[in-house]
């Protein structure tokens, strides 16, 4: 099916004029589903935004992403792959369940979640093109973010580090969501330049901002995500790129000689004030964790769970993507979790070494880490925007070579 799609695949036919007007409306499809996943912290705003206007605003970019996705794509051409597939199958057991429970919060998460995945699929005759148009769309979103975020600190840096860690104020956003922006978008730049695909002073600056924001954020899963991410998809590419391999050496060498001189500080920046308590049990999750286990639940919801929800566990964040997707799509819903990141990991296996593969094992590998103490596996989040941009770079390129002006037209 996928081989009747007509998209460009060269980096000269993206470029093309009959072309300007797709691009910038995928541009703008991607930022409002970015939107849609910016999720609703709490802390004072350089500009106070009433929380039913900014849900307006979330909530409704979601529907003009897919009204936009529409236009570019009138045929409703797709392109079949695993992860959406997957995704697929849990959405429909999420809808099933929440409408069951004939609660009006759950049933809504779940047609938020079904248009979010038909954006997605209406994306697809996209995916697997050779110059990664939705991984620099998504970089854009990332380092977009990240400015807003930095500048509003600037402006009223009391607000934004009002908890001890940077969160965002110009838009509500918690320390960990600016976090994984940080992260990914410092692990993207790093991956990048390794695989040669970025002159050096932009990966530094592009690094050197996201890493700093990073910090701010005392964000320590974040950091471990990131660390491993660049590491695994580093060493898919150590046989291949020389430039890979004098920079393991360098970094070695840093670490350990670097390593010893600042491990006092690395551990107070990880232990973040916190008791020796708090920090063993990650800031009082542990607790939430156990009851959500241990709460007595019937077979179907063991099984399909309750219907989606806030990912929250007697008025207390879950903080955990496992045991909330448990929470709303049981065991079930679990197993579809990883088997869509494993599904992933398998296909990136498979694909040629190179630099698609190494940004998606990154992405992949990323977003397997942080989801120990993040949600967003089983629900609309910017989880699924960084797999879906995973599940793009894997998929192998179309061979037409006709004008993609024909899907809008």
């Amino acid at each position: 099916m996928s081989s009747t799609l007509a998209l460009p695949l060269r980096r000269e036919d993206s470029e093309s004029g009959d072309n300007a007007s797709v691009r910038r409306r995928l541009g703008w499809i991607w930022a409002l589903l970015f939107l849609n996943v910016l999720q609703w912290g709490s802390g004072p705003l350089l500009v106070p935004i009433p929380y039913r206007l900014g849900q307006v605003i979330a909530q409704g970019s979601l529907w003009l992403a897919l009204l936009l996705a529409v236009t570019v794509n009138r045929q409703a051409l797709i392109r079949p792959n695993t992860f959406l597939i997957l995704l697929t199958v849990l959405t429909a057991i999420s809808a099933i369940v929440s409408v069951h429970t004939l609660h009006l919060g759950s049933s809504y998460r779940a047609v938020r979640l079904i248009a979010f995945l038909a954006t997605l699929w209406l994306l697809t005759p996209w995916f697997g093109r050779r110059d990664r148009l939705l991984l620099r769309i998504h970089l854009r979103c990332l380092v977009g973010v990240l400015v807003v975020t930095g500048a509003a600190a600037i402006v009223a840096p009391g607000r934004a580090f009002s908890s001890g860690r940077l969160a965002g104020v110009a838009w509500p956003i918690g320390p960990t969501q600016v976090a994984h922006y940080a992260a990914v978008t410092t692990g993207l730049g790093i991956v990048l330049w390794l695989s040669g695909l970025v002159r050096r002073n932009a990966a530094l600056a592009l690094t050197s901002f996201g890493l700093l924001a990073l910090i701010l954020t005392h964000t320590r899963t974040a950091v471990v995500g990131l660390v491993v991410g660049v590491l695994v998809a580093g060493a898919s590419l150590f046989l291949v790129r020389r430039r890979v391999r004098r920079a393991f050496a360098v970094g070695l060498v840093v670490a350990v000689v670097g390593g010893t001189v600042a491990f006092p500080l690395v551990s107070h920046w990880f232990v973040r004030g916190e008791s020796p308590t708090l920090f063993t049990n990650l800031s009082g999750r542990t607790q939430v964790w156990h009851e959500v286990v241990t709460a007595p639940r019937a077979k179907t919801q063991v099984l399909f769970g309750s219907g989606l929800s806030n990912t929250t566990f007697g008025g207390r964040p879950i903080d955990d993507a496992w045991l909330a997707v448990y929470q709303d799509q049981g065991l079930v819903g679990d197993v579809l979790a990883g088997l869509i990141l494993l599904s992933l990991l398998f296909t990136a296996v498979i694909r040629p070494r190179g630099p698609a593969r190494a940004l998606a094992l990154f992405l992949i590998v990323y977003c397997i880490c942080a989801s120990y103490t993040e949600v967003g596996l089983g629900d609309a989040s910017p989880y699924l925007l960084d797999l879906a941009v995973a599940a793009s770079l894997l998929m192998a390129p179309l061979r037409t070579r006709t004008s993609a002006h024909s899907l809008s037209a």
